[in-house]
């Protein structure tokens, strides 16, 4: 198999802790790729139209994207179970949802500064897109501590994907300010083997 994606893109990350925790990473190559909004040239596009990464390629069918069908593809070819069956399987798949729309905030905000001509982001917005991050730290906070603690799921390594993510990029917003519990929780994540090995490389 062929993990095409970046190594500071979280969404990649999520799929590399997985194939970690799960004993898989050394049958997949890893391809490193990268591109933005407005050129997605680098992309692999025959494998995802979308012009996103993380892509999965696979021997026994269709390339596979985005995040989230990686890795439940991939739990589902180890038989590990970081995606439960019902009931508490739709706790984990929105867990994972949280997650990932924390990112997606995250990632609009650095292409507000990167990809507007100088001088002409907006405060505003990234403000606005920040306030959905603080909600959902605060959700995480207030009702998922609970299920954080508990035994691995997908839940857990997407929320510490993107909370790794806001430190690499958003450091001085400080989103533990208002979630020591949330603090907590990550800082011991954060010293599994798997999320210390696929730490994005500064810059």
């Amino acid at each position: 198999m062929r993990l095409h994606g970046s190594l500071t893109s979280p969404y990649a990350r999520k799929c590399l802790v997985l194939l970690r925790e799960t004993g898989q990473i050394d049958s997949v190559e890893f391809v490193l790729t990268g591109g933005t909004p407005l050129d997605s040239s680098a992309m692999p596009l025959a494998q995802n139209p979308l012009g996103k990464i993380p892509v999965l390629e696979r021997p026994e069918g269709p390339a596979l994207y985005d995040s989230r069908v990686i890795t439940q593809y991939l739990d589902h070819r180890a038989g590990a179970g970081l995606y439960p069956e019902a009931p508490h399987r739709w706790d984990v798949l929105t867990l994972e949802a949280t997650a990932d729309g924390i990112l997606d905030a995250a990632i609009t905000m650095v292409y507000e500064d990167r990809i507007r001509p100088e001088g002409t982001s907006v405060d505003a917005l990234k403000d606005a897109w920040w306030a959905k991050i603080a909600r959902s730290i605060d959700a995480l906070e207030a009702r998922w501590i609970g299920h954080l603690a508990g035994p691995m799921t997908m839940g857990q390594i997407a929320v510490g994907s993107a909370l790794g993510y806001l430190d690499f990029r958003h450091d001085a917003r400080n989103w533990r300010a208002e979630a020591p519990a949330l603090s907590d929780w990550y800082a011991g994540f954060a010293e599994r083997p798997s999320m210390l090995a696929t730490v994005p490389p500064a810059g």
